[in-house]
């Protein structure tokens, strides 16, 4: 019994919960999750029609008009949920760390045990932000394919919509379709730049699981309740 209560108090010496992800992030991350499902589901059908309605003589079969509605509808949440991040990433006193992280992006030492942790290799390395490298360099390509899928799914919005903020965005995208080669090649690119999104989202859920799994710092329970475990250096 006495050994039990030792250990106990062992642990809480060495490890403490500690905030990771205030309420506006885990709402922002879920909201986004939820908004990267379904325009991967409506970009697919989009682009293959995997559903043909039943031909008849009544004008109601805009099953792929409703699906391109759903997209854009989620393409301006999705929009709107980029934007809120970049201003929280910039004025936020809490993701102040996020910015730090960037100090380790240069440094070759921190990457060769940061990647032999992820071998079993080596510890983990001590921080100096929120993320390790490997996460940042994710998260920065990751951001940087968004910026190009809202870049190319608003040109290819106004194609559809000329009024509002498809009226007001018509000369400027189709000076900037111009550049890129046309409709074609903008289809392509967003094609190829969701297909990068697909590639991000099974590192991510792998590195959280594995952090989880070998780190035992409740990586993925903070998503939902906020907090983690951390251990004390």
């Amino acid at each position: 019994m006495q050994s039990i209560k030792k250990k106990e108090k062992d642990v809480d010496e060495h490890i403490q919960m500690e905030l990771e992800f205030t309420t506006f992030y885990r709402w922002h991350h879920w909201i986004r999750v939820l908004s990267i499902t379904v325009l991967i589901i409506t970009g697919f059908y989009l682009s293959v029609p995997y559903i043909i309605p039943a031909v008849n003589a009544e004008p109601t079969n805009f099953i792929n008009a409703e699906y391109r509605a759903v997209h854009q509808v989620f393409g301006f949440i999705m929009i709107s949920m980029f934007i809120g991040k970049t201003y929280y990433f910039f004025f936020s006193a809490k993701d102040k760390m996020e910015i730090t992280s960037f100090r380790d992006l240069f440094n070759l030492k921190n990457w060769m045990s940061q990647v032999g942790y992820y071998l079993f290799l080596t510890k983990h390395p001590k921080l100096t932000g929120a993320y390790n490298v490997v996460q940042l360099m994710a998260y920065l390509i990751f951001y940087i394919a968004t910026s190009g899928l809202i870049l190319t799914g608003l040109i290819l919005y106004v194609h559809n919509y000329h009024d509002g903020i498809g009226g007001a965005l018509y000369g400027s995208m189709r000076y900037v379709e111009a550049m890129f080669g046309g409709m074609a090649a903008i289809r392509e690119l967003h094609h190829v730049l969701m297909w990068g999104v697909i590639l991000f989202i099974v590192g991510h859920i792998y590195m959280v699981v594995f952090n989880a799994v070998y780190g035992k710092e409740g990586t993925v329970d903070s998503i939902f309740s906020g907090y983690r475990w951390k251990r004390k250096h």
